[in-house]
């Protein structure tokens, strides 16, 4: 293939037109704006590269096996399943936004990727051959997949309008046809209603009829390409009994009957009016009449379909009827105790008729036949799925999923188990290499896990609920190894976390409590007990993590909250409801923590890994707590929310460690140590509507991911070669920084070495910065760091031979230089939404709606809060902004003031400050709204 020919925009589109054998939909893997151009699985090596350069593109194809999905644990219930083939049992389900074929007797699975949004509908061709999928949101794909290759045959762009996705879809019994209903406001709101039903008359393709719960619509496809509609306005009055709410809808046997089933256990039967072809329009369109409303039964109707010579209903109680033309029931299944019905799959393969060696039961109409139907697929509420053998009556329970979000997942410290842990209070384990299921424990209503986690033997599994509850279950039975579960959090336990020596367990929730339990031995048995519990967080804590104080063993316990401190407790010094703390540290200023662990010994320094919403990555002391180093983290559209360090096979491979992390909908992978080196980093989407928790597999090979409301939980096989060979692509040393400066490695900002000024004599450039210029020299290239940020660039520069030499720097050379402007600059620079935000925040509403803060309000900001300005700082700071002083600020050498305190601020200012004044006329910048993205940075790079 020609690869000049993929372009870094939404013209992929045409190219994959081209390439017809990549027609299937994209995978939706990181990139700076959200848009792959390569097939399903391929992700993208450079994601902060303004442009792709001929390295990476080979780093993509490299990296294309970097995370593959090898199992998908989990369905969406709301969606039916459908029996595909009956020899090995082989369904189709949708679980998140992959369709899953699963081959029940061999135990296998194979996955349709391709959707970048989760799986809103499904359908099959009456002769299981097709499959087509859809989904709701950005870039929204309707795929039509050969069910026995799984290969993707066709893909529909731009299917409806402003990406709202597809709420129903239908295909035609030869499948020559698709039909599909939007999700668009106009259309499905008002006074149809919503429809989320669709089918096809079986023996018309140019027919169909759609329901919503107040509303029943009949299409037909005339001459011209028109598609016209009947929907009759059906009310009480119209039969003077109460009809309820619509489910599902189907043609009639008889082809000139539409029945429409309600959640009153009724069906409404209306009758189809076609004009002869021969006909003007002056006599009217096809449209159908309601005709009689028929009491089926007393359980509302769920599913409604037709099957053979039968009329088929699946209701609320779990029964399943069968009735013929005349709606005389036939046959029924009512004794297995079966929640609600939401779908009913039957076989393509015909019923064998009976013979001496069948077992057909027999029917209930006077004659006492054999009833004899095919082999049938059931789904029912509570995210179940059987097989039912007619023949004998066999029903054959296939997989019970949680029905509620998965939020908790945790595996095991030495065997192939994952934990799996659901709002509806399931709690399943899985031997994950055998894709076995191996045992389980539902928890009473109103109990619903959010938290899981195994203690570091491997024998007890920590469990926390969402009203506050806490467990701790014997790993191999799920049964409570403790008399009573703790129910101390008076809100959702959102972390669990055991000591190294498993002689604690700490907690926190919801209401920002930290509460620790400890091992106590009463009459010679271990007996778990509450300690204390502490309020000691202002916002959500983000991680509790225990660790070990080299000197003594003894465990240690930290907690970062978005309040941005990181809290350390003093375990030895705390008794019974009393959780001492021993020290309080401010983590960031603008920025919020997001997760931390600890950070692997590839160093001398032991270190803390802070994430924070800034994109950024930060080591700390663990002793000191003082920040040493702040690095770029990955760029994929949201800031890395977990991450964890992925556990080696072998010693020999301690010095080589990577972390996996997850952001809002992504899990990627990155090379340790962190230097802020883009191809170090890779990712993919993995749950479009939000990644709720991540686990690892003991042995590092793969990691897992829950996906909270998609009721989904993914098995993704890591392949560490194909990441470090994009990193070997991305070139050494500073090559693979070159494409996060505007220009790259030729552009006018890299020749550091040039002069900066324009001067009629030579001059000779250091290569070295002095510490005390660091702040100036980034200022004078776009970056404006706050002093708390300048402190961390002079630790991290000052420190950082410290260890190796026991002496202190006070220069950088410009390489270093370099690394550490990108690594500390936002990684998007200044934008108006970040200063517009300050002001929301700090401002009031003036009279033209704007958000304003009057002046003597924000001269007393500056005066008193945050980092504040002394008055002498502020005057010269303002008389170098209104051009009062020639250069600089009056600590610059090249500063002189002119006027000194004579700045007059309150004629300098306006009374009231808006956010565009703040950035034009006093700042002097030039914001682009649109972009949000501010050119002068990129000139003042240039100029430097």
């Amino acid at each position: 293939r020609d690869l000049s020919s993929w372009t870094w925009d939404r013209t992929h589109i045409a190219c994959v037109e081209r390439f017809p054998r990549w027609v299937g939909g994209f995978n939706q893997c990181a990139s700076p704006n959200n848009v792959n151009p390569f097939p399903p699985g391929l992700v993208l090596g450079s994601p902060c590269s303004p442009a792709l350069g001929s390295h990476t593109i080979v780093s993509c194809w490299f990296t294309f096996v970097l995370q593959t999905m090898t199992w998908s644990f989990g369905w969406n219930s709301s969606l039916p399943v459908y029996y595909l083939r009956e020899n090995q049992r082989v369904l189709l389900y949708a679980s998140g936004h992959t369709g899953v074929i699963y081959n029940v007797l061999k135990n296998n699975q194979y996955h349709l990727q391709g959707h970048p949004n989760v799986i809103s509908c499904l359908c099959i061709s009456e002769d299981r051959r097709w499959v087509a999928t859809a989904d709701k949101g950005p870039d929204c794909l309707i795929i039509i997949w050969d069910s026995f290759t799984g290969i993707p045959v066709h893909t529909i762009f731009d299917s409806c309008p402003r990406d709202n996705g597809i709420r129903a879809m239908a295909m035609t019994r030869d499948a020559k046809y698709l039909a599909t209903i939007s999700d668009a406001e106009i259309q499905v709101r008002g006074p149809l209603g919503q429809p989320n039903y669709l089918i096809f008359n079986p023996t018309n393709n140019k027919e169909l009829v759609s329901n919503s719960k107040t509303q029943v619509i009949y299409y037909t496809w005339v001459k011209g390409g028109i598609l016209v509609h009947s929907a009759p306005l059906l009310t009480e009055k119209t039969f003077n009994k109460l009809v309820g709410k619509f489910s599902q809808s189907v043609f009639h046997l008889n082809l000139t009957q539409i029945l429409s089933a309600t959640m009153e256990g009724k069906l409404v039967v209306w009758d189809i009016y076609r004009p002869p072809p021969s006909a003007s329009s002056s006599m009217g369109f096809p449209h159908i009449k309601p005709c009689k409303l028929v009491h089926l039964q007393k359980e509302g109707i769920t599913v409604l379909t037709t099957v053979d010579s039968y009329i088929v209903t699946g209701d609320i109680r779990g029964n399943i009827k069968f009735y013929d033309h005349t709606l005389s029931i036939v046959n029924w299944y009512s004794h297995f105790k079966l929640s609600s019905i939401r779908s009913l799959s039957f076989s393509k393969t015909p019923a064998a008729p009976p013979a001496e060696n069948t077992n057909y039961p027999p029917d209930c109409t006077l004659k006492s036949d054999d009833f004899v139907v095919r082999n049938f697929i059931i789904g029912t509420s509570d995210a179940s799925v059987y097989h039912l053998t007619v023949d004998g009556t066999k029903l054959e329970k296939l997989f019970v999923e949680p029905r509620d979000a998965i939020c908790a997942i945790s595996c095991h410290p030495y065997q192939p188990l994952i934990a799996i842990g659901s709002f509806c209070g399931m709690i399943k384990v899985w031997d994950y290499e055998q894709k076995k299921y191996l045992f389980s424990r539902v928890f009473e209503k109103g109990l619903g896990v959010q938290s899981l986690t195994y203690n570091p033997e491997g024998a007890l599994l920590g469990a926390g609920f969402t009203e506050g509850t806490v467990y701790i279950l014997d790993a191999m039975s799920l049964e409570s190894a403790i008399s009573e579960p703790f129910r101390y959090s008076r809100s959702s336990v959102t972390h669990i976390s055991f000591s190294h020596d498993s002689q604690y367990m700490a907690t926190a929730d919801v209401s920002f409590t930290v509460a620790v339990y400890v091992v106590r031995v009463k009459h010679r048995r271990r007996v778990w007990e509450y300690l204390a519990r502490l309020r000691s967080h202002r916002k959500s804590i983000r991680s509790i993590l225990f660790g070990v104080h080299l000197d003594s063993n003894e465990p240690r316990l930290l907690s970062l909250g978005r309040d941005r401190l990181l809290i350390e407790y003093n375990l030895l010094k705390s008794y019974k409801d009393h959780l001492a703390v021993l020290d309080i540290h401010r983590t960031d200023q603008g920025s919020y923590p997001t997760c931390m662990v600890w950070y692997p010994p590839l160093t001398k320094e032991l270190f803390l890994l802070i994430c924070n919403s800034g994109y950024k990555v930060k080591l700390f002391n663990s002793t000191t707590k003082m920040c040493r180093k702040t690095l770029l983290g990955p760029v994929y559209g949201s800031p890395i929310e977990q991450i964890q360090i992925l556990p080696v096979k072998s010693t020999l491979e301690l010095q080589k460690r990577y972390v996996v992390f997850i952001n809002r909908d992504k899990v990627g992978l990155q090379i340790l140590p962190v230097d802020g080196n883009p191809h170090k980093t890779s990712a993919l989407i993995c749950h479009p509507n939000g990644v709720a928790g991540m686990a690892l597999s003991y042995d590092g090979c793969c990691a897992f991911t829950a996906g909270g409301q998609d009721r989904s939980v993914v098995q993704w096989e890591i392949n560490l070669s194909a990441l470090e060979a994009a990193v070997s692509l991305g070139g050494e040393d500073l090559t693979p920084f070159y494409g996060l400066v505007s220009g790259g490695r030729e552009g006018k900002f890299y020749r550091l070495r040039s002069q900066g000024i324009d001067t009629m004599e030579t001059r000779k450039v250091s290569e070295h910065i002095c510490l005390s210029e660091l702040p100036f020299v980034m200022r004078a290239i776009g970056f404006y760091p706050s002093e708390g940020e300048i402190e961390d660039m002079f630790n991290e520069i000052r420190f950082s031979e410290y260890v190796d030499t026991g002496k202190l720097t006070d220069k950088i050379n410009l390489p270093d230089f370099f690394k550490v402007y990108l690594n500390h600059r936002p990684p998007f620079g200044n934008t108006m939404s970040g200063i517009q935000q300050s002001f929301d925040i700090l401002g009031f509403t003036n009279s033209k709606g704007e958000k304003a803060i009057q002046r003597e309000d924000f001269l007393n900001l500056l005066h008193t809060k945050g980092e504040h300005m002394t008055e002498e700082e502020m005057t010269d700071c303002f008389a170098t902004l209104f051009g009062l002083n020639p250069e600089g600020w009056k600590s610059e050498p090249a500063a002189s003031s002119v006027k000194g305190s004579e700045i007059c601020l309150e004629e300098e200012l306006p009374d009231e400050i808006t956010a565009e004044i703040f950035t034009t006329e006093i700042l002097g910048l030039t914001i682009s709204q649109d972009s949000g993205q501010d050119p002068r940075i990129s000139e003042a790079e240039q100029s430097f």
